[in-house]
């Protein structure tokens, strides 16, 4: 069931009003289709730190399998729907607004799967009634958000200020799991950032970080990890050379990622140039890696 606890309220005056208009028929659209969706962004952020700032979309988290469906009923009301990265993003447009429908993170890590459809908290969005994306997996979706243009390592520090002792770290840890080390580096900042406040992460939690860490650094990397640069599921433009030429496995292109030689070249190709038209996903053209090297070697 839905958590009744008390959010803060959500962004009104940061949006235009026409824009929040269409935020709000989207919003009312899926919840009377029955399509499962979760609000999340700036959104999410404002209700639980109240924390509010102008914000460019709108983000909801769906499931992959429900985006044919939700983009059939957002083309019923007018609305163009474009499939931008199949691995983890579609948008919605209306005009040159337009709304952000997730269902992995960029680097093919974190898919929306069931368990992010329990326990969500309720809340009032531009005065629709809507469920919040839970804490964990705010945290967890912007954990790995480490480029040069944007790090959401202060939201991160936001979040855990406001709502640590609510978590469930249990479940945060598991969710986490082999990318340990990025949560560990995120409530290490905590500490730095709010040394007042280091008591509100759990003992326990550090402890096993950190035991893991001191394991970890007494003994050797398992042969699979040798020549593997993770970075690339950090930042897809930072470690391009280390996979482009100095010979490192893109660390997206191994079982810790969900994402194909494909995703990764059209990923990398709109670094600069984000597509400013709908694609064709099927489109021949897409299926070529950008000139500068393979991004899996």
């Amino acid at each position: 069931m839905p958590s009744t606890t008390t959010l803060a309220p959500s962004l009104e005056e940061e949006v235009p009003p026409r824009v929040a208009d269409f935020y709000r028929q989207s919003l009312r659209a899926l919840r009377d289709a029955g399509i499962p969706f979760l609000v999340g962004g700036a959104f999410s952020l404002a209700c639980y730190t109240g924390i509010r700032r102008a914000t460019k979309d709108l983000d909801l988290f769906i499931l992959r399998e429900d985006f044919e469906r939700t983009a059939q009923l957002m083309q019923r009301h007018g609305w163009r729907t474009e499939l931008t990265y199949p691995h983890w993003l579609a948008k919605v447009y209306d005009g040159d607004a337009f709304i952000d429908l997730i269902f992995n993170s960029g680097n093919g890590v974190t898919p929306v799967d069931a368990r992010w459809f329990h326990g969500n908290c309720r809340a009032d969005v531009l005065g629709v009634p809507v469920l919040v994306a839970n804490v964990e997996d705010c945290l967890l979706s912007k954990a790995f958000i480490m480029e040069r243009e944007r790090y959401d390592g202060g939201d991160i520090a936001h979040l855990l200020l406001a709502r640590a002792e609510r978590l469930d770290w249990a479940s945060l840890l598991e969710r986490f799991g082999p990318h340990w080390r990025v949560l560990l580096s995120h409530l290490t900042l905590f500490g730095y950032i709010y040394p007042g406040e280091r008591h509100r992460i759990p003992d326990w939690v550090m402890a096993r970080l950190v035991d893991r860490l001191s394991d970890e650094m007494h003994g050797p990397p398992a042969p699979s990890e040798r020549h593997v640069c993770a970075g690339t599921l950090l930042s897809r433009e930072q470690y391009l050379h280390d996979v482009e030429q100095a010979g490192y496995v893109d660390g997206r292109l191994t079982p810790a990622s969900g994402m194909t030689e494909r995703d990764v070249a059209v990923w990398t190709r709109d670094i600069d140039h984000a597509p400013a038209a709908p694609r064709d996903p099927t489109d021949e053209r897409e299926q070529q890696p950008p000139a500068g090297g393979s991004h899996g070697r």
